[in-house]
């Protein structure tokens, strides 16, 4: 993309922002952002918000070493983990809800919002498979846990089109920067 997504601009907000905020409205009472490239921006812009930070020093690396690092700083009495990706502002609070309603029932460990058959994130965990979080095996990421507990994940259907839309190019951006506000973003 050329651009650092997590301080684009989304609304009145910044991207990563807003994707905190749609997690506090929905129910996450804690939060870890795991930083690396450039950290300390990621640390001013959120000084206002209760947020704890992890550090993945190899910001090269694939996603599953960043999950790890979050792992290893949430507190330990909690029920659930959430996954959620920097790059997906417009899911809302009522996906981040709907998954948590889905896990009071008790029928799965691991909950995957899906939109028209395509399932995307935040992906919703069992705390009881933290230890696993903190060992995922760095190539394979989220993937090789869910293999492992196949029969343990439920796919949530949602309303949100925006769980299985990230921001890789400009123009997904441009895109949804049109669709939520109706301009495009800068």
């Amino acid at each position: 993309m050329g651009a650092f997504k997590p301080l684009l601009p989304f609304g009145d907000k910044t991207v990563i922002e807003t994707c905190i905020d749609n997690l506090l409205r929905g129910g996450v009472e804690t939060i870890v952002v795991v930083v690396g490239h450039r950290a300390e921006e990621i640390h001013e812009r959120l000084a206002h918000l209760p947020v704890r930070f992890a550090i993945n020093e190899d910001a090269e690396s694939e996603m599953g070493v960043s999950i790890s690092r979050g792992a290893e700083q949430l507190p330990k009495k909690i029920e659930s983990i959430f996954i959620a990706l920097v790059d997906q502002p417009a899911v809302g609070a009522e996906v981040i809800k709907k998954l948590l309603e889905e896990k009071e029932l008790g029928s799965a460990r691991l909950f995957v919002p899906v939109y028209e058959g395509r399932g995307g994130h935040p992906v919703l965990l069992d705390a009881s498979l933290r230890e696993e979080l903190k060992n995922l095996d760095p190539e394979r990421g989220l993937r090789s846990l869910f293999d492992a507990h196949s029969e343990e994940v439920l796919r949530v259907p949602v309303s949100s089109p925006y769980v299985a839309r990230d921001m890789d190019e400009w123009e997904d951006y441009r895109a949804l920067h049109r669709e939520i506000f109706g301009t495009e973003g800068k």
